[in-house]
């Protein structure tokens, strides 16, 4: 699972680095990041991902290979001093996970796991000295993930609630009339978001589908996410 993510990691950022020496123009918009307040729009692309906690030693339970979800958000943000600036940036995402299960009798090895969260993140963003027409900086925060795509019928249901911790890197590369900035975070989940049998309508899903949860300890979310900002 480590190799994947960093197979991906590093996959986005060869992309990082190719993308920037493609801005050749000097001084373009030199007084954009003087402004108080500023609002932008992303479009971006997201690996979501499970830490996941067996509930027995004798199976193992593992999710597959990572696919891609898609993500689109809100940008604000207020500038605090030269080079610091605090972020607000309401997205909504979709994507989806896998959870294999390894040495079942049964047909179904396999659950799918589909989220479509609204992230309401904040975050403080770090900016290094400006260099012609690109400004590297690093980004910390977090915030509220509330999941719109459980469904109660499924083997698997995941809470409506969690608090994801964020980490990452981008470079703000300056266009004649806009600013766009690859981003790249990494996003760890706090809390424990499987829903127990116990918290669970019976009557909502097969007696057959149950030992799906049973299995299973906890689930973290894990996710990264590659994110182009227009501003």
């Amino acid at each position: 699972m480590q190799n994947r993510f960093s197979k991906i990691s590093l996959l986005i950022l060869l992309i990082l680095t190719l993308t920037a020496p493609q801005v050749k123009s000097q001084g373009n918009l030199p007084y954009v990041d003087d402004k108080p307040i500023h609002f932008g729009f992303s479009l971006g692309v997201n690996f979501m991902d499970f830490a996941v906690v067996p509930d027995s030693i004798s199976r193992d339970v593992s999710t597959s290979s990572i696919m891609p979800g898609f993500s689109v958000g809100a940008i604000a943000d207020l500038r605090l001093s030269r080079y610091f600036n605090l972020r607000f940036t309401p997205t909504l995402m979709l994507g989806q996970r896998t959870l294999n299960y390894s040495g079942f009798s049964t047909d179904k090895s396999a659950v799918d796991v589909i989220s479509v969260p609204l992230y309401l993140p904040v975050y403080l963003k770090y900016s290094s000295e400006r260099n012609g027409n690109i400004r590297p900086y690093v980004i910390a925060g977090g915030g509220l993930w509330m999941d719109w795509g459980r469904n109660k019928e499924k083997a698997v249901l995941l809470k409506p609630y969690d608090v994801l911790m964020e980490a990452g890197v981008g470079c703000d590369l300056y266009f004649s009339f806009f600013k766009l900035s690859p981003e790249l975070k990494f996003s760890l989940g706090m809390d424990n978001i499987l829903t127990p049998i116990s918290q669970r309508d019976s009557g909502s899903f097969a007696d057959d589908q149950k030992i799906y949860t049973d299995l299973l300890s906890k689930l973290t979310t894990r996710m990264i996410t590659l994110t182009f900002n227009f501003e």
